[in-house]
């Protein structure tokens, strides 16, 4: 599999609209709360005889300090003594979830996310893991996919060892930006000294690989700054690299209210720091996976996608296809069956279902049968940059061409830019096509053409 990239900066203008992420089909945007506890319990029943894997996500809301361009779930606080209770809840929760699966089946992912899942104590740290195996059966080897985002102001060596004895064989670094103007701006300020520190650490203690993050947009960006940030993090040799666009929704999110838009740079200087960086990352090497994601030819979400086995979901690209996800804590959104739910919102909305014995969702979707095709055809293209229409015939007992006649047209105008290519086989996205994929997997999103009112981020 060709896996270049192309940037055609005329292209990307004329297609840089606001579009879903797609890390789910249907979207968030999509969630009713006439879905609940009732139809998530029956759901989850219905998946044992699967016998199918299970995937767990756990979300840890604190945050010492708040980070300004942040759109997550957080409390800010400098208060360690919330986490307690918190995870008393969790635990809680944890035990109703696992009522409901059969404890044979095997957890192949799981992954702490944030706010910042390294702001509870090692003590915590342990317990949380040990209640998890506990009630869910944990590999005891290093064959599943066990990721952890890390602040790495937050953690020391003995952190990063402690998490690898717990079972973590994968680790994220929030970089975002080692230049000091940016950091002040955005108020994280982090040294490159902190950041390669706890590297070194994952390095040292078997981490199989690391990621790190960077976000292009912030105040006072621009190619020259970004491009110094990259040689730093260039020389480390990172396994995967994952390079965010920024963006700025104050109106949703409040802590962006205090970043000055006015320090901002221009769409045209943002393409233009994109581009450079697809290029530097092109020639140290790095092959472009999709959605802000670049890797090592040799790191698994590459051969991954050269094997067409690339899959998608919250917490971005997987190699572990076919996992009922648990969502587990405030916010956390799950996918069991052709289900998607989330947990409520706030810790008090939160708190209340819990003590009260039940499952903290507060709203979800079941998918129908042509959800769940969409869903396929969109993960194939935004995962692997190709579609077999044979293969999804054969699967979902459809003839592709007449079911997505009116699809079809619209990627027929793409072909004509050079998006993509179409064939009797199916459809091929090219190297200049894989920057605007969410262009393209839009053409599939039935419920972008019945509502205009939905608000997403630009694609680019």
């Amino acid at each position: 599999m060709d896996q270049s990239l192309v940037f055609d900066l005329e292209l990307i203008k004329r297609y840089d609209k606001s579009g879903p992420r797609y890390t789910s089909y249907p979207t968030a945007v999509q969630f009713h709360e006439g879905f609940g506890e009732a139809e998530y319990r029956r759901i989850a029943a219905g998946t044992n005889a699967s016998g199918r894997p299970l995937s767990l996500y756990f979300h840890i809301p604190f945050c010492d300090t708040v980070c300004f361009y942040c759109g997550c779930n957080k409390v800010a606080t400098k208060d360690r003594g919330l986490a307690g209770p918190y995870l008393d809840r969790v635990y809680k929760e944890m035990a109703m979830q696992a009522e409901l699966f059969d404890s044979g089946r095997v957890v192949d992912q799981l992954h702490w996310g944030g706010g910042t899942p390294t702001f509870i104590s090692h003590e915590q740290m342990t317990g949380l893991m040990e209640t998890t195996r506990k009630y869910f059966k944990l590999h005891d080897d290093d064959t599943g996919e066990y990721s952890i985002e890390i602040d790495p102001r937050e953690v020391t060596a003995e952190t990063v060892a402690l998490l690898r004895r717990l079972g973590f064989n994968r680790m994220s670094l929030g970089v975002q930006d080692f230049e000091e103007q940016v950091q002040k701006a955005v108020n994280r300020i982090q040294s490159e000294a902190e950041t390669m520190a706890a590297l070194e650490a994952a390095r040292k203690e078997g981490f199989k690989s690391i990621s790190l993050d960077l976000i292009y947009g912030l105040p006072h960006q621009s190619v020259e700054s970004f491009a110094r940030t990259l040689d730093r993090v260039l020389a480390v040799d990172p396994d995967r690299l994952s390079i965010f666009n920024y963006a700025h929704l104050p109106e949703m999110f409040k802590p962006q209210r205090r970043i000055n838009e006015a320090d901002l740079p221009l769409p045209a200087a943002k393409l233009d720091i994109l581009q450079m960086t697809a290029e530097r990352l092109e020639s140290a090497g790095y092959v472009y996976i999709g959605m802000d994601h670049f890797a090592k030819p040799d790191d698994e979400l590459a051969v991954a996608q050269r094997e067409g086995k690339l899959y998608r979901n919250f917490q971005g690209y997987s190699t572990h296809a076919g996992c009922d996800l648990i969502g587990l804590g405030v916010t956390s959104i799950g996918m069991v069956g052709d289900s998607y739910s989330q947990n409520r919102r706030t810790l008090e909305a939160y708190y209340a279902s819990i003590d009260a014995g039940h499952l903290p969702l507060f709203r979800g979707i079941e998918l129908d049968a042509d959800d769940v095709l969409r869903r396929a055809v969109i993960t194939q293209l935004i995962c692997n940059f190709d579609l077999d229409k044979a293969q999804i015939e054969r699967q979902y007992k459809i003839d592709f061409d007449d079911y997505f006649k009116v699809e079809m047209q619209a990627l027929k105008e793409m072909e004509c830019d050079g998006l993509l290519g179409l064939d009797v086989g199916g459809i091929h996205v090219a190297a200049k096509g894989r920057l605007l994929i969410r262009n393209i997997c839009m053409v599939f999103d039935k419920y972008l053409r019945q509502s205009s009112a939905q608000r997403f981020s630009k694609v680019i």
